[in-house]
């Protein structure tokens, strides 16, 4: 079965719901390949898998490495890749070359990039260049130092039509889906119902075409995680029961046992010029 593409995640609006998942290494996009629709190599990376405090350090050698794992490791789902703080907002030819890197280098479906209106330009000059571009509005990481924090978008609706004016001007440029992250469910309905092509929620209700959430989250490994997430198991308190019983095990010298060792060949006496 052939992996899905950006098209195929497009064609998916107003059909089914399209689920989405985060995945940084390879183990992880293994798991959750056959469930999946699309995997985001996420910058959120940063803060997941190397504790930064925000998401702004993360490097395009970091983003390329991880996601060279997770094409590696899966086959189904469509995988894209988040472009990092400072590698597309210079200028269209900026955004073209190290866009195309990460497409060549790790043999992805697409990237995505955050800015409604003022990435429209670029977003286009990507998608007219054969590069397929998920575009981000609402509440964006890599502009939180500007923005104050992470704020939910949308409670006012004065406020509105900026975001939707950011929707549709990704929409136009060419991008294949958006990413509507921290907006108030009215705001993500209305422009869900103004756009053609699907909106993939994140903290943004169930109104949206999809959802994506934040695998490490889902699973019980992150220290704090927004009141959007669902944890639907806590596999940090499994893992630290595995580990105490490995430290217990090997106190008490139980391990390894018999069963995890390798012995030696029978010794065979050979016969021969003893007649």
């Amino acid at each position: 079965m052939r992996r899905k593409s950006a098209n195929d995640i497009r064609s998916l609006k107003g059909k089914i719901p399209i689920v989405c998942l985060t995945a940084y290494t390879a183990p992880i996009a293994r798991v959750i390949d056959e469930k999946v629709d699309l995997m985001l190599v996420g910058d959120s990376l940063g803060m997941v898998l190397y504790d930064y405090e925000n998401t702004l350090q993360v490097t395009l050698g970091q983003m390329i490495n991880h996601a060279k794992s997770v094409v590696g490791a899966s086959s189904k789902s469509c995988v894209v890749v988040d472009m990092p703080f400072g590698t597309y907002e210079e200028s269209t030819d900026k955004a073209f070359m190290n866009s195309a890197r990460v497409m060549k280098e790790t043999n992805c479906n697409g990237v995505k990039l955050e800015g409604g209106q003022k990435m429209a330009k670029t977003i286009k000059y990507l998608t007219k260049s054969s590069i397929p571009v998920m575009g981000h509005i609402g509440l964006q990481p890599q502009s939180v130092l500007l923005d104050g924090g992470y704020k939910v978008r949308g409670k006012v609706k004065s406020e509105w039509q900026k975001y939707i004016d950011d929707a549709i001007a990704v929409q136009e440029a060419g991008a294949f889906a958006v990413v509507l992250e921290g907006m108030a469910e009215p705001l993500a309905a209305e422009i869900t119902s103004i756009l053609n092509i699907p909106t993939i929620g994140i903290g943004a209700s169930a109104k949206c075409d999809g959802q994506i959430l934040v695998t490490e989250d889902i699973l019980g490994l992150s220290n704090v995680a927004p009141k959007f997430v669902k944890k639907y198991i806590n596999l940090d308190d499994v893992i630290k029961t595995a580990v105490h019983k490995f430290s217990d095990e090997v106190k008490n010298r139980s391990f390894p046992s018999s069963d995890h060792i390798y012995n030696m060949r029978p010794h065979i006496v050979s016969n021969k010029g003893n007649n």
